[in-house]
């Protein structure tokens, strides 16, 4: 039993004639009458009775009906959902390291709404057709939209003596075991804080995950972008003295990018979004 025999029985029963029902379904009467008989060979038993004008219906098509219907629905339903799988357009997104996953999931959520019909692939590091990343490593033939801006913090076990410092002062934060980032670009900014510890790490990782996970073992405190100090349970963080350190996170892009269709509604859409929000801010200013 197949498509095609069910879309025959279901066509022939609700029209109870073959004629008008060879003409929906774009067949010559003796395909249809074929097609018929090898549905009522297959289940052994009669479906219809030819009469003069019309058929009338057996009482096994009339247990069969509402089982066709239903399966011929079903697989049409299936059938739409590979094909809307397949159809989609694909965009994938580079993901940089150290992202906070609130920042991620508002991308995420922005993708979902304005690019319903696209296939979202998230790659990690420099990839994609755009990237989500920190503006200081954007490319030098790349564009920048940015999201947010957070800022960085000092980091350290939630019970670590700094805690009950009411105020942190360069002096204070000097002497202490300092987990660092020779080879990350934030190296030369955080080098201040460092004091005559810079030479004398108490641990080097090469991503701020990294260093709150060797923050979390005991190595000591270290710098690091709000965001993803929120998101340690057994990490506190306090702002850092002196002007405040900041980082812009958002897309990056090649100006080829534009070329699909795609990039070019989700940016739009995240322009907007980003729009809405810095004019909601001004009028609660």
């Amino acid at each position: 039993m197949d498509k095609r025999q069910l879309s025959a029985f279901i066509c022939v029963f609700e029209e109870r004639n073959i004629t008008r029902a060879s003409e929906q379904l774009s067949l010559t009467q003796p395909a249809l009458s074929a097609t018929i008989k090898a549905l009522e060979e297959e289940l052994g038993t009669k479906l219809f009775i030819r009469k003069p004008r019309g058929v009338d219906v057996t009482e096994d098509a009339r247990v069969l009906y509402p089982h066709a219907r239903r399966m011929l629905d079903e697989m049409s339903a299936l059938t739409s959902r590979f094909r809307q799988r397949r159809d989609k357009s694909p965009l994938t997104i580079g993901i940089e390291q150290d992202i906070p996953a609130s920042g991620l999931q508002f991308l995420l959520g922005k993708c979902r709404t304005t690019l319903p019909d696209a296939l979202i692939t998230l790659d990690p590091g420099c990839t994609g057709d755009i990237r989500f990343g920190c503006e200081s490593l954007r490319c030098e033939d790349e564009l920048f939209i940015p999201l947010f801006e957070e800022s960085y913090v000092l980091a350290y076990p939630s019970d670590h003596p700094l805690g009950k410092a009411e105020v942190l002062s360069a002096e204070l934060l000097c002497n202490q075991a300092w987990v660092m980032y020779p080879a990350h670009d934030s190296h030369q900014r955080f080098l201040p804080f460092y004091g005559a510890c810079a030479e004398t790490p108490s641990a080097n990782a090469g991503s701020f995950t990294l260093a709150l996970e060797l923050v979390e073992a005991g190595f000591g405190l270290t710098i690091a972008p709000q965001g993803l100090v929120e998101q340690r349970c057994d990490v506190a963080a306090q702002q850092l003295p002196g002007y405040p350190l900041m980082r812009r996170v958002g897309i990056c892009y090649a100006m080829q990018a534009l070329e699909n269709p795609l990039v070019e509604r989700l940016l739009d859409g995240l322009s907007k979004a980003i729009k809405i929000t810095e004019e909601v801010v001004t009028n609660v200013g």
